[in-house]
C-alpha cells in the first residue's frame, strides 16, 4: 500500500455501531477522525440495524467529505461471508442480522466499494498490521473481555478455515473448566471461567461481595483490585481464570508458532495476581523451542476493529479477495 487510504469504518456491535474516517498510510500511524457512535438497537432487527450503519456512514461522510474516500470497511459481530459481504449467520444477540447482505446493500447506497469482516478478524488484524504486532510475520491475536475471541494472522492474511471459524480460541477445552456448561452448547471451554463473566461467577460462588462500596454490583475491575488487596475469593477466581488462559495460549503457540502474540480486552487489563496466574499455565503447557515467544499488550484498545475494517478495505486480509 503506497499511497493513502481514507476509509470510513464502521463497528458493529451488540449495543453500539460506531464510525469514523481511518486514514491509513505506510508512512505513520493511523489516523481516526470524525469518530461517532449510536445504539445498535439489535431487538429491533436486522433491517432497523442496517439504516443504523447507513446513518453513521452519511455522518461520516457529511463531516469528512467524500472526496478521496476509497470505500467502507465494516466489522461486525456475527459469521461474514467475506467474499459477499453477507452476514451468514448471528446469534440472538441480534435477531434478524443473519441473512443481511450488507456489503451489496452499502456498496448500492453510496457508490463505494466495502468489504465486511467478523469483529474478532477485525480486531486481530488491527493490531496485527497496526498495533501491537506491527512489523511482525505471523501473529496470534488473543481478545478477553466478556468472551474470548482469537485470530491468526500471517503475512497480512486471517487464518479462516473451512468453516471460516479457525482459531476459535474461547471454545478450546481446558482442565479447570471441566465438566461446566458452556453457552455454546459445549462442555469445559476456556470461555466458561477465563472471560469476565466466568471470573465473577466465581468471585461470587467463594462468597465474594455482591457490592462495591457504594452498594453497586461488582464488576470485574472490583474483582481485580480485591485480588490484588488480598481478599481470598477474588485471588482464587482471578487465578483460575489466568492459568486456564495461559494454558489454552501456550497451547496455540505450540500449534501455530507465531512470532509474537498479542494479547488485549478488559480482562487483559487485570492486575498482577491474574496475570502471574497467566505466566504459570503458560509455561505449564509451551514447547521449549516457543517459550520465549514474546506475549504483548494490545495498542489499539477499541479503536482496533475499526483500524482492522479500514485495512481490510484498503488490502485485503484474505487469500484470494485482493
Amino acid at each position: 500500500m503506497d499511497e493513502v487510504k481514507r476509509v470510513v469504518a464502521v463497528d458493529v456491535g451488540g449495543t453500539k455501531v460506531a464510525a469514523a474516517l481511518v486514514t491509513l498510510t505506510d508512512a505513520g500511524e493511523p489516523a481516526i477522525e470524525h469518530f461517532g457512535k449510536a445504539p445498535t438497537e439489535a431487538k429491533l432487527g436486522g433491517a432497523h440495524v442496517l439504516e443504523v450503519i447507513v446513518g453513521q456512514v452519511e455522518r461520516v461522510l457529511g463531516e469528512a467529505g467524500a472526496d478521496g474516500v476509497c470505500g467502507i470497511g465494516v466489522s461486525t459481530g456475527g459469521v461474514v461471508d467475506p467474499l459477499t459481504g453477507d452476514i451468514t449467520y448471528a446469534n440472538d444477540m441480534m435477531p434478524g442480522w443473519g441473512g443481511t447482505h450488507l456489503g451489496a446493500e452499502l456498496e448500492a447506497r453510496f457508490g463505494l466499494k466495502a468489504r465486511v469482516m467478523n469483529d474478532v478478524h477485525a480486531h486481530a488484524l488491527g493490531e496485527a498490521r497496526w498495533g501491537a504486532g506491527r512489523g511482525a510475520e505471523s501473529v496470534f491475536v488473543c481478545a478477553v473481555g466478556t468472551g474470548i475471541g482469537g485470530a491468526f494472522v500471517e503475512r497480512g492474511h486471517l487464518l479462516l478455515g473451512a468453516h471460516g471459524a479457525a482459531t476459535n480460541i474461547g471454545h478450546v477445552t481446558c482442565a479447570d473448566a471441566r465438566g461446566i456448561p458452556c453457552q455454546c452448547g459445549a462442555v469445559g471451554h476456556v470461555e466458561t471461567i477465563a472471560a469476565g463473566p466466568g471470573i465473577l461467577e466465581r468471585y461470587l460462588e467463594l462468597g465474594g461481595a455482591k457490592t462495591d462500596e457504594k452498594g453497586a454490583p461488582v464488576d470485574g475491575a472490583y474483582v481485580s483490585r480485591a485480588a490484588e488487596a488480598g481478599d481470598a475469593a477474588a485471588v482464587a477466581a482471578e487465578e483460575r481464570s489466568g492459568r486456564a488462559l495461559g494454558e489454552v495460549l501456550g497451547n496455540m503457540v505450540n500449534l501455530f508458532d507465531p512470532e509474537c502474540v498479542v494479547l488485549s480486552g478488559s480482562v487483559a487489563k487485570c492486575g498482577p495476581v491474574w496475570h502471574r496466574a497467566l505466566r504459570a499455565g503458560w509455561d505449564g503447557a509451551v514447547m521449549p523451542p516457543q517459550a520465549h515467544t514474546p506475549v504483548r499488550d494490545g495498542q489499539l484498545g477499541d479503536n482496533a476493529p475499526l483500524v482492522g475494517a479500514a485495512e481490510n478495505l484498503a488490502r485485503s486480509a484474505y487469500v484470494g479477495l485482493e
